[in-house]
């Protein structure tokens, strides 16, 4: 399923936070995100921007399949679903071949406002950034001028785009992202 998103890159996050909350946004707080970026041995999928992920969020795990066919608004395709154990998907995927290659954590705070999600993530030594997700490019745009961002500084790259690219974090490269350990 294509997802329609959009990133702005540096915000403030308490105002951010302030203004969703004051114009009628549910707050579904702040929550560390464990997750496992899996690519194929050879490591074609990390140039061709594609991976398994295994995420958890407290008690709650998901498996993630995921490419970004292009930097647009609807650019991203993804299928996910829910699991029961994170060590045993791991050892599933080693043992067909495809190789966990990165451990990684992010806050991520979480607010809804009318059908569209805010996720405003907190990467290791990167600023914070908020990740917008509509059911439509036009909610999109609706929704960002409706919080007062400018159509214009939209990003629509990926996250591993945006820390190689405007943060200089080769996270394609690195067996460990999390806030005690990178390398």
């Amino acid at each position: 399923m294509n997802e329609i998103e959009c990133r702005f890159l540096e915000i403030d996050k308490g105002a951010l936070i302030a203004k969703l909350l004051s114009i009628g946004a549910t707050d579904f707080g702040e929550k560390m995100l464990e997750e496992t970026i899996i690519y194929d041995k050879e490591g074609k999928w990390r140039d061709e921007n594609r991976f398994v992920r295994i995420r958890k969020v407290g008690d709650h795990i998901e498996l993630t399949y995921k490419e970004h066919r292009s930097h647009e608004v609807d650019g991203a395709y993804e299928i996910e679903f829910e699991i029961g154990d994170y060590a045993k998907a791991e050892m599933l995927f080693e043992k067909i071949g495809l190789t966990p290659w990165r451990h990684q954590q992010k806050l991520r705070h979480t607010l809804k406002l009318d059908g569209v999600t805010f996720d405003i993530d907190t990467w290791p030594n990167v600023p914070p950034y908020v990740e917008i997700e509509a059911g439509s490019e036009q909610e999109l745009k609706d929704m960002v001028e409706k919080i007062g961002y400018d159509w214009k500084d939209t990003i629509f790259n990926n996250a591993a785009w945006v820390l190689e690219n405007k943060y200089n974090t080769k996270v394609k490269d690195l067996k460990w992202f999390t806030f005690d350990r990178v390398e």
